[in-house]
């Protein structure tokens, strides 16, 4: 079945007298290859278009929400289609060019256009079904041959008066919650019908005002005389009179017609029962308002940003390459003011009429950058991600539609919302791995995807980065990107100095404390004494990554997956970080029974917990996915420090993105030997990219930071680019191995999963996998199968295949033939239950 997408059914005038029946092709959020045939009512024939969303029915108990694909008069061959059950728009809520986005992300990361509407679409602008009851249309209870029990009749008589009950409805009415008894009975005497009723699951945000009555608004002696009357009614004389001076202009029609909030006007000990009275007297009129969920904010049309010589000058250089490319690199050093640059061209875009989309990796990056976005862009601006309640996100979605929200900050999910006139696309931080998608389908690279959205759009799109990905400078140094580069820090700031220290002497002289070396201690004894702030950086939350007996050396293990389990010891519990999989803190080996158990290694609890413990004084704060999982946890804790309540900030990775404090003078880095060993062919890049970003929040005004990373190898190669800023030695030594190897950016990995609860099944099912494959693509671009370093997660067996495809080789080829062999392999019956996980540009 085709799957273009035309703009609007066509009616051939040409064609003879006969009327013609219409066919909708459907895209449903379900991973089906292809699109679902259904016909289009004859009272809707006029209204329906491509990009509108419709209910239907799927499989025999399914009510779904789909989007039109297409429109046409071609019935479906091998099955008879049904109808469309509503129409909910008068209007797309997608639009040809994110059709053709969603088509490209299903072809080239090799999953279906049904999948990337399920991510795309907001579950807001889907619908829920509910199971309702009513009355069988031909039951009379007088002439049934049943008996009915006394609850049986209860629930009977209710839908003679109220037509339609909810189950909910029916287990409050009968106060019992076993009531499933009496409804399955029910059905057996024919006296009920269950149904799905469809709702919409968005919710408009609606307020309650209260106004006066014009009578008494406009007539000061009625209104004199109201308050005469109310004397003896003092409750309801206080909310008159608070009314009053909540609105002093209560006499200019306009302003009395928007009256006040309900809730307001009920503070200060004011009776709401008082409120309702006059309500229903006609003194005072209630009526509701739809509002939005996000806070208003005024345009700042007067916030020019004021750009240094050496930021206009990489400005005009990235409008220079804009001539001749769509796809600009600008390569800043950490602190070089690439926002500034950002939000100048911004404005220009804007002021040109054209939309633009500003993506961050994620929110933990946005906080700053939204709050001084909104006092420049205000209402102009919509925030999207993952976060905000699926109200919200409609809110934002609808207003990128009809043109309240031409700028949009957001995450990865924000290049699939419904942009018609995108003009420029800025992608900060491009290297960052969180732009890429794991789970579930599809799984695709931000990154990537905005690329191809300008491409759509005729757009230009800038990448930006201290650090950018191997890939990125690849195809900036080879001419395919222009290349913009800012090596000065912004102002006087000068960039941190970086020293090593060498922990395991530091161990063999006993001058460790915990897990702090005596420099790095002695530094924050002085941030201590200068009022200063620190950032200490490790990359492993909780308190410890594992626990063993010092007797048996047993390691307590999640059994759902292969790995040890994390002690969290706010919790007192130990916790699989990958199924959520969590017990209480074990008081004995499980093994041998000693009650010696000792914890290994350490995390950013435990490491919060040292500081309390080797600096009293010190006020110590956690930042980390255990103590930001609230939607305004982050914030708070950013404020926080902001405003020097803090001393010290403990935490993973997030304290890397993109903060500025004028206060931070040292960021310590205890553990970067575990990121530099990780065995991934892109661990040297990351380490590089990590630490560099960290470091970068030390000394940002005119002072220079200190950056002290604990090591128990100073002779490390990377760690000596680091310390020199050296990203052009990393990127011409990664480079060169790379191509030598063959890795990206000169080949494209395809990594493909088998999962089955059984081992042996899952090696059985990867290996046959893998045969089928050589059989097409040849020995060595097939490598595998091979256990993963976490070989079993939530009780699934993983076994994976990684396919390495170089250049000019045809990539819908291989993955239509990837999809043909594990659709030959999934029809036998040992490996119906396997699951095939297809992961284009692994990361």
């Amino acid at each position: 079945m085709s799957q273009t997408f035309p703009h609007q059914l066509e009616l051939n005038t040409d064609a003879p007298e006969e009327r013609k029946t219409w066919f909708a092709d459907v895209i449903l959020p379900v991973p089906i290859p292809k699109m679902f045939t259904y016909r289009v009512p004859v009272p809707v024939e006029t209204l329906i278009q491509v990009g509108s969303r419709v209910v239907v029915q799927f499989g025999a108990k399914k009510v779904l929400t789909g989007v039109v694909g297409r429109l046409h008069n071609m019935p479906p061959l091998k099955y008879q289609a049904r109808y469309i059950l509503e129409l909910l728009d008068d209007t797309p809520v997608i639009n040809p060019v994110q059709l053709q986005l969603f088509e490209w992300i299903a072809a080239y990361y090799a999953c279906t256009v049904g999948e990337v509407l399920n991510i795309a679409l907001p579950s807001g602008l889907k619908l829920s079904s509910e199971s309702k009851v009513q009355l069988h249309p031909e039951f009379k209870r007088e002439t049934s041959s049943y008996e009915f029990s006394e609850k049986e009749i209860i629930v009977l008589e209710e839908l003679a008066s109220k037509q339609t009950l909810s189950y909910n409805e029916i287990g409050n009415l009968l106060n019992e919650k076993n009531f499933y008894q009496i409804i399955k009975s029910l059905i057996a005497k024919e006296a009920i019908l269950i149904f799905e009723e469809v709702k919409e699951k968005y919710k408009p945000k609606i307020v309650k005002r209260i106004s006066l009555s014009s009578k008494f608004s406009q007539d000061p002696e009625s209104l004199a005389h109201l308050l005469d009357v109310l004397e003896k009614k003092p409750k309801q004389a206080d909310v008159v009179l608070h009314y009053m001076q909540l609105l002093p202009d209560y006499a200019n029609p306009d302003t009395n017609k928007k009256g006040v909030l309900k809730s307001r006007l009920s503070e200060r000990n004011i009776s709401v029962s008082a409120i309702n009275t006059l309500v229903k007297n006609e003194i005072l009129v209630e009526f509701e308002e739809v509002i939005s969920r996000f806070a208003t904010a005024p345009l700042n049309t007067e916030t020019k940003i004021q750009l240094t010589e050496t930021q206009q000058i990489a400005k005009d250089a990235v409008y220079t390459h804009f001539q001749q490319k769509d796809i600009v690199l600008l390569h800043g050093i950490t602190g070089s003011g690439k926002t500034e640059i950002y939000i100048d061209m911004i404005q220009e875009a804007l002021g040109s009429g054209s939309q633009v989309l500003y993506l961050l990796p994620e929110i933990a990056l946005t906080t700053q950058i939204v709050i001084r976005l909104k006092k420049i862009f205000g209402n102009q601006m919509g925030i999207y991600h993952s976060k905000f309640s699926d109200n919200e996100r409609v809110e934002v979605w609808q207003g990128v539609l009809n043109g309240k929200f031409p700028l949009v900050v957001g995450v990865r999910s924000a290049a699939l919302l419904p942009f018609d006139n995108l003009g420029l696309i800025i992608v900060d931080e491009e290297h960052e791995t969180s732009y890429k998608q794991f789970d579930p389908a599809p799984r695709y690279h931000a990154r990537d995807v905005a690329l191809m959205l300008g491409k759509f759009h005729h757009a230009k799109t800038l990448l930006g980065s201290a650090t950018p990905s191997i890939e990125t400078y690849y195809h900036a140094s080879t001419g395919k990107y222009g290349l913009v580069r800012l090596t000065k820090r912004y102002g006087n700031a000068q960039l941190p100095d970086i020293e090593l220290v060498d922990i395991r002497e530091e161990r063999k002289r006993k001058t460790m404390k915990q897990d702090f070396s005596s420099v790095l201690l002695e530094k924050m004894e002085e941030i201590l004494a200068y009022e200063e702030q620190a950032i200490i950086f490790q990359n492993r939350r909780g308190y410890a990554p594992y626990i063993f007996c010092e007797d048996c050396a047993q390691i307590p293990k999640c059994k759902q997956c292969d790995v040890s389990l994390t002690y969290h010891q706010y919790s007192h519990e130990l916790r699989c970080h990958y199924c959520g999989h969590h017990e209480k803190m074990h008081l004995e080996c499980e093994a041998c029974g000693s009650s010696r158990l000792k914890t290994s290694g350490f995390g950013t609890e435990k490491l919060e917990e040292e500081i309390n413990f080797l600096l009293p004084q010190a006020k110590v704060q956690r930042m980390d996915l255990d103590t930001t999982r609230k939607k305004n946890s982050y914030q708070q804790i950013i404020d926080r420090f902001a405003k020097r309540d803090l001393d010290f900030l403990v935490g993973t990775q997030m304290v890397s993105k993109g903060l500025d404090f004028d206060g931070v003078m040292l960021v310590g880095i205890l553990d970067a030997d575990r990121m530099i060993h990780f065995p991934d062919f892109r661990s040297h890049e990351r380490t590089f990219q990590l630490i560099t970003q960290v470091s970068g929040r030390s000394g940002r005004r005119d002072k220079i930071g200190k950056v002290i990373i604990q090591t128990t190898n100073l002779k490390q190669p990377i760690l000596h680019k680091i310390v020199s800023n050296d990203y052009r030695g990393l990127y011409e030594e990664e480079i060169a191995e790379r191509e030598a190897y063959q890795y990206p950016p000169f080949v494209r990995l395809i990594r493909i999963t088998a999962k089955h609860i059984d081992k042996k099944v899952s090696q059985k099912a990867a290996a046959m996998l893998g045969e089928l494959l050589r059989s097409f693509l040849g020995d060595h671009r097939v490598l595998g199968p091979e256990e993963p370093l976490i070989g079993k997660i939530r009780n699934q067996y993983l076994i994976n295949l990684m396919l390495k495809l170089e250049k000019g080789i045809n990539l819908l080829e291989v993955k239509k033939k990837i999809r043909e062999h594990s659709l030959e392999l999934l029809q036998e019956k040992e490996f119906r239950k396997v699951k095939l996980v297809i992961d284009v540009d692994p990361h």
